[in-house]
């Protein structure tokens, strides 16, 4: 292994409580008349946001999670979800990507301070990504503005682990296969000397194919259904405990 990639939300940063409420503000910004219990402040809603975001991928994601709750709408998996979300058209769901970020920029320059806290770095990433760093090249994959993930790794103490080109947002593709071969690409190093790290399955199954390691981060926005699909599919069950252990055993095993 030669350069890790690495995930942003759920994997370095602990996001979903301000994804939450970012998806809340712009779902009722842009229909006033919907209507979602208890809001921001809801724990039951929260939680089924929760459940729910391992099956999506970007923003917009966000929009068909808060719809499936308030409609009460039985979605277990990701052939389900993916049902769902054809009876949405792509112009709602672009409309809602963009607004998205307009609610996620207003609210980070006029309370900085109370976005930032929304958003903490998992505890022991800033230490382990300061270890791996000297062992592998680091990069971000990240389906998130490169505005916020900036800040945040400046937050965090660790942006200096990460070049310019190291860090690919949501501009570079919709899937996380376009980061990892751009990746390869700009550092030369074939995606077989690359592991991927995500908290979604749907992401790993997308990269797998180019050749790259790719890992499932238990500590992120997933459950036992996710790890299952993992096991079956053969990627790495990563835990912050014995990260760095699993990561380099099976580059040597595989290498």
């Amino acid at each position: 292994m030669q350069l890790l990639a690495l995930d942003f939300d759920g994997v370095i940063s602990d996001s979903a409580r301000e994804a939450f409420a970012v998806a809340v503000r712009t779902h009722l910004a842009l229909d006033p008349a919907r209507e979602l219990r208890g809001g921001e402040g809801d724990a039951a809603l929260y939680r089924g946001f929760l459940e729910l975001m391992p099956l999506g991928n970007r923003a917009e994601d966000f929009f068909l999670a808060l719809e499936i709750l308030r409609r009460g709408a039985r979605v277990e998996d990701q052939a389900g979800y993916d049902a769902f979300r054809a009876g949405y058209s792509e112009e709602a769901l672009r409309a809602f990507h963009r607004r998205f970020y307009q609610e996620r920029t207003a609210w980070s320059e006029a309370d900085p301070d109370g976005w930032l806290r929304e958003m903490g770095a998992y505890p022991e990433i800033p230490a382990l990504l300061e270890r791996l760093s000297a062992r592998v090249e680091l990069a971000i994959a990240t389906a998130k503005d490169r505005r916020s993930v900036r800040r945040l790794v400046e937050a965090y103490g660790v942006s200096e682990l990460f070049s310019e080109g190291s860090i690919l947002d949501k501009e570079t593709g919709v899937h996380k296969s376009a980061h990892v071969r751009l990746l390869a690409g700009r550092s030369g190093i074939p995606p077989r000397d690359i592991t991927f790290v995500d908290d979604k399955v749907n992401h790993l199954e997308d990269v797998a194919p180019t050749g790259a390691r790719c890992g499932l981060a238990t500590w992120g926005y997933n459950g036992e259904r996710e790890y299952e699909q993992a096991r079956e599919q053969g990627y790495l069950l990563l835990s912050l405990e014995t990260l760095e252990q699993q990561l380099f055993a099976a580059a040597e095993s595989n290498g």
